[in-house]
């Protein structure tokens, strides 16, 4: 069984005393590996290395910079079909989504090439009487990223490849749950040429986020999770003097009025709902059904929802499995929440059949009909495959819901 350590200059390092926390493979329920949990020395640790490196990293010209971004660029390209399965195998979601999010975050990186171009100033003669105004961009120094588990490369690399390019050191805390891809992509980095100390990872839990939020060293903090954890780092890291960007969650609606073309709109509300799982802020979760619209609707998804193949998501699957076991169970608690409210179960993933071996964190897609504003499973954030479907007689009623 493999032990998951820290990369900080350009190694693998681990304290002899860690806390170790099982790493499991969601689709056959078993453990994969263990993670070496970082205690506040261990941070100090990175943060110190990402301080060392940057006054060199900061001076190196913006010509070497790019260099070694169109560096990583390549080798992660070549090689995305491997970070994909390393994410199939930790996250649960299916291999074309997994290699979608690579190529998303890809996307990030090849803007982050343009540094040159995105990094320069500007002059202004004149600007009052004898006044001439020069604006200059520099990096901040050390900074952090705290990622969540539902994109494992991809929401990294929407603020490593920036602040890197831009001449800033990087320490990045990943998810616990899947943690691996931090590390590959670290790796990935010192093959393009990065220097020793300018990207490190280290993995932990709350004491490791608490310690980067307040480490005089970390300028800034980027972070994507939950709202309630958003607001915590948020509030912490700008009391600790810092330029702060927290991403929460989201309840997100879709509306369909009655001039809708309701086969577009029924394969819009599966993949929108459905894919990777519901694990992802993005995904819809409300769906408001205008005028007589609803019947129809409701039918033409849940025809759609019955041939989706659940199940193993390295098996050419539709959907794979929730992350972990507790929260599989959180999300079918919601379903029994939904139903016991009144809810209309139309189709019901409690009990699907997955195409897997062993007991994976399963469950299938779900849909609601006739669902109230005031049941759980429309107010809350449920983060799994549970689309509620809630009806109204006019548009003005559906986006006041909105």
């Amino acid at each position: 069984m493999q032990t998951i350590q820290h990369w900080t200059n350009g190694a693998y390092t681990s304290p002899a005393d860690s806390r170790l926390q099982d790493v499991t493979n969601p689709a056959t329920g078993k453990v994969s590996g263990q993670v070496a949990m970082a205690d506040a020395a261990l941070v100090n640790e990175a943060a110190a290395a990402a301080r060392a490196a940057f006054p060199a990293w900061r001076d190196t010209s913006l010509a070497r910079r790019t260099q070694i971004l169109f560096a990583y660029r390549e080798l992660l390209n070549a090689r995305k079909g491997e970070l994909a399965s390393i994410i199939t195998a930790e996250h649960g979601k299916v291999l074309s989504d997994a290699l979608g999010e690579v190529s998303r975050g890809l996307e990030v990186v090849e803007f982050a090439c343009g540094m040159p171009y995105l990094l320069k100033g500007g002059y202004t003669e004149n600007a009052s009487t004898k006044v001439d105004i020069h604006s200059v961009r520099q990096p901040l120094g050390p900074v952090a990223v705290i990622s969540p588990f539902n994109f494992p490369a991809m929401v990294p690399m929407w603020f490593f490849a920036v602040a890197i390019a831009a001449g800033n050191t990087v320490v990045l805390k990943p998810s616990e749950k899947d943690p691996s891809a931090a590390n590959w992509m670290a790796e990935l980095w010192k093959g393009a040429g990065l220097p020793d100390g300018v990207f490190n990872v280290v993995d932990g839990d709350k004491e490791a986020v608490d310690t980067l939020l307040d480490h005089q060293v970390i300028k800034a903090v980027s972070f994507v999770g939950s709202t309630p954890i958003a607001r915590y780092v948020y509030e912490r890291g700008t009391a600790a003097g810092k330029r702060v960007q927290a991403l929460g969650g989201a309840k997100n609606h879709m509306i369909v009025l009655p001039d809708a073309d309701l086969d577009l709109a029924a394969d819009a509300a599966v993949n929108a709902g459905f894919g990777s799982a519901g694990e992802r802020c993005m995904a819809i979760s409300a769906l408001v059904a205008v005028g007589d619209t609803g019947d129809e609707l409701v039918a033409k998804i849940a025809e759609r929802t019955r041939t989706l193949r659940v199940g193993d998501g390295l098996r050419g699957t539709d959907m794979g499995p929730l992350v972990t076991r507790a929260h599989r169970d959180k999300v079918a608690g919601y379903i029994d929440a939904g139903e016991a409210a009144g809810a209309t179960v139309v189709v019901d993933g409690r009990h699907v059949e997955a195409d897997a071996e062993g007991g994976g964190f399963f469950l299938g897609p779900t849909l609601f009909d006739h669902v109230t504003p005031e049941m759980s499973i429309y107010r809350d954030e449920i983060f799994g495959p549970v689309l509620s479907v809630v009806r109204t007689d006019t548009y003005d009623e559906a986006l006041a819901l909105v």
